[in-house]
């Protein structure tokens, strides 16, 4: 049962993944169709997190999961994310130009008292108004999903404390992750369909995907309702919450350099996502499909999403399955070839959306290995100074290596291939061994509200990276109109420091570990 409702957890957070990455493969469309520019693009993107981070929502969050229950909580966060999903869709739609609505946020919203004066306004004169109403769904959005994901982290751990924690919450994000994959082909896919560009029909595919989502948290809801019924234990929720609990959670050193980590690891990732498409596009050269061919109709962006979830249906299953080397093996052979068939099409495809949807794939098939070895085995804190030490390697290679290969056609594709493959791993480290390593630091009885200190101060981080990356672009590319010709170097190596202070506190983490016997490098399986 606990690995039907880790399924259950896995697809809506699948459907939110898409939904939250669902314009990053058509930047290029939002500039050429909406008149965007980068820095309307990156203020969208970061309003995501900015009621969670400034409204202090995701405070308010943890508290309603911690006197709610896990089941409440899960069907509440899958409203408000549908709900802001389709504000986002009719602010992108074509319904949305010269309505009455255009005009206000045209007219308004360009000064807010306070926010301006500290800088953090989700807005800014002459931003326009597409962009504004979208920034206000992607708001109302990022507050369902940030619940829903803290959330389905106290579920899992209600399912699977004393068990096999790390390799479900692994499993889960690696799922979930497979939506970044589904967004790359299939939000182009949508925009592009029947020869017309209409960048609304990406974002109306995401809605009816949250729509799915949902669904999926009240079958949740039912299934853990019966079960609690079943065992005759009321549903499990914390403790009635207490401000001092905050203090509690706050006292604890180890506390704050998870947080940390986590939002330096996390600023790396998700932010760099938006772009990563845009930036393969100004740093690759790439021939798109002739017209007419069949690399350049519609059956070959099915075909490539079966091929790809052959890839992370045999990574995946080989690691559950035990006994038998022989099927094991063969599987992840499987795995390989499908993940070699799946590149060549991305390449013969030529187009940058299709080669960054691997990220995600080699993520699925180790990301269980390495839950179930930080389950039995432990070194969780030395994963995560691993996984810093890739991150740092990855950025600095798209920003100075990758350039390089401009005007090799090959040999540019198989640098993105591989440092894409190797970027979607090292992200891998950190649901394995971070997330698990929470109920190790705090209270059981807190253990929801941690996990809302802890997204709330890593969504600062998602909030101001989307417009740094957006700023720094616009800054270091003055009088570049063109938006497959921008210079992306200095926006990669900021990411890149990123990873050198998320190495720095790994390596505190560690220490701090082993001077006073935290647990984080003990396996979670007693």
């Amino acid at each position: 049962m606990r690995w039907i409702a880790l399924l259950l957890l896995a697809l809506a957070m699948f459907c939110a993944y898409i939904f939250m990455d669902i314009l990053s493969p058509i930047k290029d469309l939002m500039e050429s169709t909406r008149g965007w520019d980068s820095k309307a693009f990156g203020t969208m993107e970061g309003a995501e997190t900015f009621l969670n981070v400034f409204v202090f929502f995701l405070i308010f969050a943890g508290i309603i999961l911690d006197k709610m229950g896990v089941r409440f909580t899960a069907v509440l966060s899958g409203a408000v994310m549908l709900t802001g999903a389709v504000i986002k869709w009719f602010a992108i739609s074509p319904s949305f130009a010269g309505t009455g609505l255009e005009t206000w946020f045209t007219n308004n919203l360009n000064y807010i008292p306070l926010f301006d004066e500290l800088g953090v306004s989700p807005f800014y004169r002459g931003m326009p108004a597409s962009a504004k109403f979208a920034a206000c769904g992607f708001m109302i959005f990022g507050c369902g999903c940030e619940m829903a994901g803290i959330t389905v982290s106290r579920g899992i751990v209600k399912w699977f404390k004393g068990r096999e924690t790390a390799l479900a919450m692994g499993s889960e994000m690696a799922l979930a992750r497979l939506g970044v994959a589904t967004c790359m082909i299939f939000s182009p896919f949508f925009a592009k369909l029947g020869g017309h560009i209409e960048v609304s029909r990406s974002v109306a595919f995401g809605v009816v995907l949250m729509m799915i989502a949902l669904i999926m948290f009240i079958v949740y809801f039912f299934m853990d309702r019966k079960l609690d019924a079943q065992t005759g234990e009321a549903e499990e929720k914390d403790d009635p919450f207490k401000v001092s609990d905050i203090g509690k959670i706050l006292s604890s050193g180890g506390f704050w350099l998870v947080a940390l980590l986590c939002v330096l690891y996390y600023s790396a990732i998700f932010p760099f996502q938006k772009y990563a498409v845009n930036m393969l596009q100004c740093n690759l050269t790439l021939t798109e499909a002739a017209p007419g061919t069949f690399w350049a109709g519609n059956a070959v962006t099915i075909v490539q999403y079966i091929v790809m979830l052959v890839v992370a249906g045999c990574s995946f299953a080989s690691n559950f399955i035990k006994g038998n080397k022989g099927l094991r093996n063969a599987l992840m052979a499987v795995a390989v070839l499908a993940l070699i068939g799946y590149c060549f099409m991305g390449f013969k495809r030529g187009t940058a959306e299709t080669i960054f949807a691997v990220f995600p794939l080699l993520a699925v098939g180790i990301t269980p290995i390495l839950g179930n070895y930080v389950d039995h085995k432990g070194k969780a804190a030395s994963m995560l100074v691993l996984g810093s030490l890739l991150l740092i390697f990855c950025h600095l290679t798209f920003a100075f290596i990758l350039p390089a290969f401009k005007g090799n056609a090959v040999g540019g594709v198989i640098v993105a291939y591989l440092t894409i493959l190797v970027l979607g791993a090292s992200f891998s480290l950190v649901p394995a061994a971070l997330w698990p390593s929470v109920p190790k630091l705090v209270d059981e009885k807190i253990i929801g509200s941690a996990y809302a200190l802890i997204f709330w101060i890593q969504n600062i981080g998602l909030w101001l990276f989307p417009i740094l990356i957006g700023n720094v672009l616009t800054s270091t590319n003055q009088g570049v109109n063109d938006p497959l010709q921008l210079n992306y170097t200095w926006a990669l190596v900021m990411l890149a420091c990123l990873g050198v202070a998320a190495l720095l506190i790994g390596l505190l983490l560690k220490a701090v570990d082993a001077k006073k016997h935290l647990g984080l490098e003990e396996p979670n399986i007693k």
